[in-house]
């Protein structure tokens, strides 16, 4: 069923001070898919983003994810959808300093309800996949850029999400270490039939996407397959 957005808006304030972020968001995503959201700083895209990943209210309209609607979740029932088929990347790596990179994905997944064997289980395999076998023991501040932004791109993987959201994953980086990320993260949303959202001001980066929309003042501008 993948990922359902129809007609969702999104304003601040009320009455003259009502400011409308979003306005009339309609589009779909399926499992396997990357998708890209790209347009200028105000256009709405991380207001987007955190209504997607259930931390922010819509003002009206719909989103499902695999068939399940939003509006008939409680606020418990979201905070469980977040933290167990939600997958969240940040430009920043958000790393905890005095947990090792082992233990920084390991502590995700107990948060999930795993426990800590097959958490840690999880969590070297993971790290393995991407390259880090030689880092497992190793804490935050001994890590590149581009190491840190690994561990975090496999951290949103712990929970075996449905749905990745990444909001520019890849600004702190070089050209190179760039593109390497986005190629993670577009290889893990396909071997795992998991859908990807990505905020990206990158265009670079377009051609590793599946879809591109281009947000101008709240309203979708352009659609790019």
């Amino acid at each position: 069923m993948g990922l359902v957005i129809e007609h969702v808006t999104k304003s601040f304030g009320e009455k003259e001070a009502k400011t409308q972020v979003l306005n009339d968001i309609t589009f779909t995503a399926q499992k396997g898919e990357l998708i890209v959201l790209n347009g200028a700083s105000g256009s709405g895209k991380s207001t987007l983003l955190s209504i997607i990943g259930g931390l922010l209210g819509k003002s009206s309209g719909d989103i499902s994810l695999d068939g399940l609607d939003y509006d008939q979740l409680s606020d418990k029932d979201l905070t469980e959808m977040r933290l167990n088929q939600i997958g969240f990347i940040f430009q920043s790596s958000h790393l905890i300093p005095y947990l090792n990179v082992t233990d920084q994905l390991t502590y995700v997944g107990q948060m999930a309800g795993m426990d800590k064997k097959d958490a840690k289980e999880r969590a070297t395999k993971l790290l393995t996949e991407i390259g880090l076998s030689h880092r497992l023991k190793s804490f935050p501040n001994s890590l590149s850029g581009g190491e840190k932004q690994r561990v975090a791109i496999m951290r949103a993987w712990m929970n075996e999400p449905k749905l990745i959201l990444a909001d520019e994953p890849t600004a702190s980086l070089d050209s190179k270490r760039a593109i390497d990320v986005v190629k993670m993260i577009k290889d893990n949303v396909k071997e795992n039939n998991s859908i990807g959202i990505m905020i990206t001001h990158d265009e670079r980066v377009f051609e590793y996407a599946d879809k591109v929309i281009k947000l101008s003042d709240g309203k979708i501008e352009e659609k790019v397959s």
